[in-house]
């Protein structure tokens, strides 16, 4: 009896978990995401890194700015990177390798 009442509780409580889960997902994967250029770190961007590449992990410098992350929607311009820059939406030719 003691074996039945306890195997209920814990199927009971996975599936309370398991809804819960699914019902609120919290995840960075479950929000809205922008691709923001300059701020991955070399080797660490999503894509977009320049002619010629094979895209995600090919940028070569730290917050190459025509390589871009996915982050959080309505982050990235507020994102800062080392010496006072931000993200931006859009690519450009700031600090690309030469």
């Amino acid at each position: 009896m003691i074996k039945s009442k306890t195997t209920a509780a814990v199927v009971a409580g996975a599936l309370v978990a398991a809804v819960s889960t699914v019902a609120a997902p919290t995840s960075t994967l479950a929000q809205e995401q922008e691709k923001c250029y300059g701020i991955s770190k070399a080797g660490q961007n999503d894509c977009a890194a320049g002619p010629g590449t094979t895209c995600a992990g090919t940028s070569t410098i730290d917050y190459q700015t025509n390589a871009w992350k996915l982050v959080p929607k309505g982050t990235c311009v507020t994102t800062e990177v080392p010496g006072g820059a931000h993200g931006t939406l859009e690519p450009s030719d700031e600090r690309i390798p030469s």
